[in-house]
């Protein structure tokens, strides 16, 4: 039986930081996957999406970027140039180049310390002094009657379309459905959005979900908010749309529907029993990004929580291989960035006004409208903003949201701040480029500062 320091499941964003991480330090590493060796997010999730968003906007621009161009220039992006499923043999390369051991397969827990792979009709075991469980999410399948008899998506065929459908209907408003709604609506797709909820990205900054609708409504997609799908039709002749019932008693329809009401965790079969722990307790996996379930183990990516993102995943990876080697330290999760890659773009990071005040804080917000500014002018803004939230008792910058062209770099300055725990008076005398949307920034900032001068009774500076 073969022994290594690190099993790791799954050779997505976090299966591939953890096994680098691991290698860096000298450990044996083995990476067990079924499929694509990366993940999602280079064939089927980021970067295929932040492609087509990019050929759309090029193409709405007026620039001669129809969709052929849009989609060979995704296939060179994801590995896909002239056959049918992407090439992951680049990531393979680097994992095997780093001193990792590659093996294509399914794994399964086996007790502790111990994964059994099955692969080519065989079955053999591994030993391992830590396992890493990162798996990644898959779309879920809402619970709609008659939704296995219409022509579902998941980001899969999105992200992969050769061919435009005649019409698009996006069940979900969440980041995933608001970037690929806005592509094909640009690429001249009719497209409906239905949202359950009062507002697209309900995680997201209030403000910028209102700028994530101003934008799709800009680009002509129909959104339909506070109305949830309850029954699936099926089209009579394949040149109609299928048909879904929403429980307002509207009906909303599409030759393609893509599902994105949410992802689903492949932990079921991962054998978790044989450790002690039931993949269903949310006690025991609560999805609040702990990393260590139990001695030896450790989940992380997207079934690890708290919340969905790649670069939380990367995190994840080379933090949980640091906690298994002995380190001091944690996870922290109060500067994690949040980015949609819409036109324009909309970031968040830290708190909103309410939740900091629900979490205890002396809070104030300090608002600036995007096109009254003077990078707003200068490429002629119709909406947008730029927000702080700011701690009375400490100084501290608490949260920062934005829906501005350059919003996912421009947010990187307050992730910065909230993490070192920056005083925004520090802040304040940071010289910031004129006229960048980081400026914008440095005048809230030097507004913050006066502020609590003022109540503190001090000068307000210049």
């Amino acid at each position: 039986m073969d022994r290594f320091d690190f099993v790791i499941i799954g050779a997505g964003p976090a299966g591939e930081s953890a096994a680098y991480e691991a290698r860096s330090r000298g450990a044996s590493v083995a990476v067990v996957d079924r499929d694509l060796v990366g993940g999602s997010c280079p064939f089927w999730g980021c970067i295929p999406s932040k492609s087509l968003l990019h050929g759309a906007d090029r193409h709405a621009t007026g620039a001669a970027y129809p969709w052929s161009r849009a989609s060979a220039r995704r296939d060179y992006m994801i590995n896909r140039e002239g056959i049918p499923y992407p090439d992951d043999g680049g990531h393979v390369r680097g994992l095997g180049d780093a001193g990792a051991t590659v093996i294509r397969g399914v794994g399964r827990l086996d007790g502790p310390g111990r994964v059994v792979i099955s692969h080519d009709a065989e079955r053999h075991g591994v030993d391992a002094k830590n396992v890493l469980l990162a798996v990644g999410s898959e779309t879920k399948i809402p619970p709609i009657e008659g939704i296995d008899k219409v022509r579902t998506w998941t980001n899969k065929e999105a992200t992969s379309a050769r061919d435009l459908p005649r019409s698009l209907l996006v069940l979900g408003g969440g980041p995933t459905g608001v970037e690929l709604a806005q592509v094909y609506a640009r690429f001249g797709v009719p497209t409906v959005v239905v949202q359950s909820g009062p507002r697209l990205i309900p995680t997201d900054h209030p403000r910028n979900a209102d700028a994530a609708l101003r934008a799709l409504e800009r680009d002509g997609v129909t959104v339909r908010l506070g109305v949830r799908a309850v029954r699936a039709h099926p089209a009579a002749q394949p040149a109609d749309p299928d048909v879904i019932d929403l429980d307002d008693g509207s009906t909303a329809g599409g030759h393609a529907i893509l599902l994105a009401v949410g992802r689903t965790f492949p932990l079921d079969d991962l054998g978790l029993a044989s450790v002690g722990i039931d993949p269903s307790d949310r006690q025991a996996l609560p999805r609040d990004g702990r990393l260590k379930i139990a001695d030896g183990l450790f989940l992380i990516g997207d079934p690890a929580g708290p919340e969905l993102h790649t670069h939380q995943a990367h995190y994840q990876g080379e933090r949980a291989v640091r906690m298994a080697l002995g380190d001091s330290v944690t996870p922290d999760y109060r500067a994690l960035p949040r980015a949609t890659y819409t036109d324009p773009e909309l970031a968040f990071v830290g708190q909103t006004l309410e939740a900091a005040r629900e979490a205890g804080h002396d809070a104030f917000e300090l608002v600036a409208d995007f096109p009254k500014t003077a990078k707003g002018y200068t490429v002629e803004a119709s909406f947008g903003h730029v927000t702080i939230v700011v701690d009375r008792a400490s100084h501290e910058l608490l949260g920062a949201a934005l829906a501005t062209p350059d919003a996912s770099a421009a947010v990187h300055e307050c992730v910065l701040a909230i993490q070192a725990r920056l005083k925004v008076e520090v802040l304040a005398e940071t010289i910031h480029a004129f006229p960048s949307t980081s400026r914008i920034f440095n005048g809230l900032f030097s507004d913050a500062a006066k502020q609590l001068a003022m109540r503190a009774g001090g000068p307000v500076g210049n």
